[in-house]
């Protein structure tokens, strides 16, 4: 091998060093990013049940309300 040659894959190794590199840190960034969206979507997840538990709670007490108002009707 040349001397020119092996400048030439030194040079090379240095930009597939950096490349590789460079795709590493994108790869931990998705990483977290993507621990960060899972957590996210377990908290909304938790916060949705909650709602519905809160919203039929609600209805069944509106219900209560409408039928205790038909009996008054009915009554009067």
């Amino acid at each position: 091998m040349t001397k020119n040659t092996k400048i030439v894959v030194q040079q090379e190794l240095v930009q597939l060093e950096d490349k590789v590199e460079s795709l590493v840190k994108v790869v931990e960034q998705l990483m977290k990013e993507n621990r960060s969206l899972r957590t996210q979507q377990e908290t909304l997840a938790t916060e949705r049940a909650g709602l519905l538990e809160k919203h039929d709670q609600v209805r069944n007490r509106v219900d209560a309300i409408v039928t205790r108002l038909k009996s008054l009707e009915t009554g009067a």
